[in-house]
């Protein structure tokens, strides 16, 4: 049976908490098996017979928007997917192993179009670089993410479409864990 990674958008962020344990029961309310979830940040991992994630996606979104009152954005991918975005090297490793910089990934709803690429490349600075691969937005951050004049807000107006964030750290330890 296919394992997935779902992405949540605004879990445990701007006063939309969620405890896991129920997180977890709405997953396994959904007849997904194997129901875990990794850190407290909205990532589930989870097994389903259906191999169409848009369909996963919307069932997800739909339960969860039922449940807890707002649109919960989400983003899945199958772990092979995981496997090939964790491995990707959108920087060269004198970048990637710097002091202070962060890797970060954007996982969205389809690829984003040539026009959007575009656009989001008007905002590389010395600071901030970016790095499009089929659905993902890789943002290299030489500072603190905090720091950075850019923003996850920013990145989903660019982009025209809902983007949910996480390090590369956290990718490659869901990948090493569940693949």
């Amino acid at each position: 049976m296919p394992k997935y990674v779902a992405f949540l958008r605004a879990v445990n962020v701007g006063g939309h908490i969620v405890k896991m344990d129920h997180l977890r029961q709405l997953f396994e309310a959904l007849r997904f098996s194997n129901v875990e979830t990794f850190i407290a940040s909205g990532n589930v991992i989870f097994d389903s017979t259906s191999k169409n994630t848009k369909t996963l996606e919307r069932k997800i979104e739909s339960l969860l928007g039922e449940t807890f009152g707002y649109a919960v954005a989400t983003f899945v991918r199958s772990t092979s997917e995981l496997v090939n975005i964790a491995e990707y090297k959108p920087f060269d490793d004198s970048e990637l192993e710097a002091d202070g910089n962060a890797l970060y990934i954007a996982f969205t709803t389809d690829e984003p179009s040539t026009e959007s690429k575009r656009k989001l490349l008007t905002f590389m600075t010395g600071v901030d670089d970016f790095q499009v691969y089929g659905r993902e937005v890789y943002w290299l951050s030489r500072k603190k993410i905090g720091e950075s004049k850019f923003s996850g807000a920013q990145l989903e107006r660019t982009l025209g479409m809902p983007a949910t964030i996480r390090n590369a750290n956290t990718v490659k330890r869901l990948v090493a864990k569940y693949s």
